[in-house]
């Protein structure tokens, strides 16, 4: 055989791949073979397609979480104030990877207008070095970043989030009441703390659990309403957020006041862990169906195996090997399972990638929101798709063609020329 020619065994299972659409049964065996190259398209396909938008729903929540969240905490034990806040500040920017740090007070607290009532978060910032912990200021519009700069010391002004100050029905300029945990003792009896504040602006982080649940306001004022001597706390940001954990185990080592370091992995772990796991059972899940299409290929193979019976005696007597005889039949399933899984690598990749177009346009023919805010704390369907997710796709999906290739073959180099010409 001349070298640049085929192996005969490779050429003959390319032949009866595409061939053999004349009789009944071949074309119905050509039909079980298109159906089980579609499943293994589609559940690649599919694979890929959810493992992207489960990528990019991570990141994207991860992303705006951080526009507000802080990569790293550095806290006093019980929401006291910091011994000494500038000594925390100094050791803190000392790590090389901070590249912003800024003291903050966190606590708890009721936000008040009219009969309007809701539980807030309240954060003590200092504007000028807000920005260099969070993207708050650097993803506000106009007047949200005019707003965060009219926090000033002693005005008391607070800046709501947009869910929020939607909720109690307030704009710019208007009045709320902070009603501050822990009341003042009169002789009239423990009477609640109550501060009137000027809403001086909104802020929209994308993310609708802190756009409804928190309310900035200056430090100086915050230390004022919850009777504190200082800062709880120092926000940090880092270069690479995914270093958060090594370096807060590196602070806490260092610090010399005995503070609490709390990452953003930590802050929401719960989350992040909950994401994880449905990551891994939809990988399980959706390679089953891999799994059930690639399998399809045993039916298909025998039912060409028995097929064929009389050309695989011919291919002996003439003397081929058990080895060549089962070498055809799994270039022909081979084949079936490359081609479906490229077709779903093609399909899989082109929905990933216009994904934020195709969702819109579902959501207008059907007039439904795929993603409510309130509940999936995003509104637009994101996607990251990652060749650490396809390329285990596309392996296994291969793996699984060719396994279920093995024992057609099998049967086929078993098959006994006298007894398969017997009646030819």
């Amino acid at each position: 055989m001349d070298s640049m020619n085929l192996p005969y065994e490779l050429e003959v299972g390319l032949r009866y791949t595409r061939a053999g659409r004349s009789s009944r049964s071949n074309r119905f065996i050509s039909f079980i073979s298109g159906v089980s190259m579609l499943g293994i398209a589609l559940g690649v396909a599919a694979l890929i397609i959810v493992l992207s938008v489960m990528n990019g729903f991570q990141k994207e929540v991860r992303d705006r979480m951080l526009s507000v969240v802080s990569h790293i905490e550095v806290f006093a034990p019980g929401g006291q104030a910091l011994a000494d806040a500038q000594r925390t500040l100094a050791e803190v920017k000392q790590h090389p990877q901070v590249i912003g740090a800024a003291p903050f007070i966190a606590a708890q607290a009721l936000v008040a207008r009219g009969e309007d009532m809701k539980g807030a978060i309240i954060r003590g910032i200092d504007p000028a070095l807000e920005p260099a912990v969070t993207d708050v200021a650097k993803n506000a519009t106009a007047e949200s970043l005019q707003g965060l700069k009219s926090l000033q010391s002693g005005e008391f002004g607070i800046v709501l989030g947009v869910e929020l100050a939607r909720n109690l029905g307030v704009r710019v300029g208007d009045k709320v009441t902070l009603v501050a945990p822990g009341g003042q003792v009169t002789p009239a009896g423990v009477v609640p703390r109550l501060k009137q504040m000027t809403v001086v602006g909104t802020f929209d982080s994308g993310h609708y659990e802190y756009d409804a649940t928190l309310a900035m306001v200056h430090v100086d004022d915050a230390a004022k309403l919850f009777r504190l001597e200082g800062p709880t706390g120092v926000r940090v940001k880092l270069k690479d957020l995914h270093e958060a954990r090594t370096v807060g185990s590196e602070l806490a080592i260092k610090l010399s006041g005995g503070e609490v370091v709390r990452d953003w992995t930590r802050q929401n772990r719960t989350w992040f862990a909950a994401v994880q796991l449905e990551k891994r059972m939809m990988f399980i899940i959706l390679t089953l169906i891999v799994a059930v299409a690639a399998f399809n290929l045993i039916s298909t193979l025998v039912m060409t195996v028995q097929d064929k019976r009389a050309d695989i005696a011919i291919l002996r007597t003439l003397g081929a090997s058990p080895v060549s005889i089962m070498k055809i039949f799994v270039v022909q399933g081979a084949l079936v399972g490359v081609i479906g899984t490229f077709l779903g690598l093609a399909l899989g990749l082109l929905v990933a990638f216009n994904i934020d177009v195709i969702v819109p346009f579902l959501e207008q023919v059907f007039r439904a929101s795929f993603l409510p805010r309130d509940v999936y704390l995003i509104s637009q369907m994101p996607s990251d798709p990652q060749w650490a997710d396809i390329a285990p796709v596309a392996l296994i999906s291969l793996i699984l063609a060719f396994a279920a290739t093995l024992y057609p073959s099998w049967r086929a180099s078993r098959v006994n020329p006298a007894e398969a010409l017997r009646y030819e």
